[in-house]
């Protein structure tokens, strides 16, 4: 079945979290990345720049919900892979704070894969003020678009154009990040983001996969911290907004490159090629103050 465009406007219900300083060291520990203000428990722990995915997911499989209610198909459903991802970071994460976070499906557009539905999510602290913003683009491979609103009855919101540094990327540096076996399952469990072709090999066969592979998002939280570490002096809470395009899968164990260009108006380019020289991430970037 068709993914319809009436889907655009629709919003999840509000999610809670209380982030409290173990989860956040935890995050960063399974990626191995031991920066002192990730691991700080007893002092001034902040959390990794990309750790708002945490919050995002259970939001993220709601909007999965309701495009099955707009009748796609289970099956449909299961192709849908994370494209894109631009995450702006009004503050950084602190333990014992509550926050909500809820997602809205801003647009829905046919192309030639399949279905583009592009969300945005927003997550609150207690004052209502806006803690991180994300946009993100999940393609639904094989899965066709149908229009059944009137035209200008549903207005999509166009997301923000990605930083100029990410094209014609001249790189400055290169890194080789190693991607241990166990990396999927540790950050499944320390990220609480579950997916089983992450971490179950019979279920990503099924998948159509060589084997389990890599979170993209983990992916990307290696390659945010190397950045981190190498440019910004381990200070995390520098970082503004940070990003990618997700392409080629990464398996484990193995080894990634990562491909970093100077900063340019604060702003770090970079992209990650996997072991077979594929780009596992395109129009890599992260901003910083």
């Amino acid at each position: 079945m068709p993914l319809r465009t009436s889907t655009q406007g629709v919003q999840t219900e509000m999610v809670e979290h209380t982030v409290d300083a173990r989860w956040l060291m935890a995050y960063a520990a399974s990626l191995n990345d031991l920066n002192p203000r990730f691991m700080d428990t007893t002092g001034s722990i902040v959390a990794h720049p990309v750790f708002p995915v945490c919050l995002e997911w259970p939001a993220i499989l709601a909007t999965r919900e309701a495009t099955r209610r707009a009748g796609m198909s289970d099956a449909e459903s299961a192709k849908g892979v994370h494209a894109t991802h631009d995450l702006h970071i009004y503050r950084p994460i602190e333990p014992d704070e509550r926050l909500r976070t809820q997602a809205t499906i801003i647009d829905v557009q046919g192309i030639r894969p399949g279905a583009a539905c592009i969300m945005r999510m927003d997550t609150w602290d207690e004052q209502n003020e806006l803690v991180c913003q994300t946009y993100q683009t999940s393609i639904y491979r094989g899965v066709a678009v149908e229009a059944d609103v009137q035209q200008g009855s549903c207005i999509s919101e166009p997301a923000p154009a990605i930083p100029e540094q990410t094209q014609n990327l001249a790189v400055d540096k290169t890194l080789t990040l190693p991607v241990p076996g166990h990396l999927a399952h540790t950050y499944t469990e320390c990220a609480h983001i579950y997916n089983p072709i992450h971490t179950d090999r019979q279920v990503a066969l099924a998948a159509g996969l060589p084997d389990i592979i890599l979170h993209g998002t983990a992916t990307l939280a290696l390659a945010v911290s190397a950045v981190v570490n190498e440019y910004l002096g381990g200070d995390a809470a520098r970082v503004t907004r940070l990003g990618g395009r997700f392409a080629a899968m990464v398996l484990m164990p193995s080894q990634i490159e990562l491909r970093v260009s100077n900063p340019v108006n604060e702003c770090i380019g970079y992209r990650v090629l996997n072991a077979e020289g594929q780009e596992a991430i395109s129009q890599g970037f992260v901003v910083y103050q």
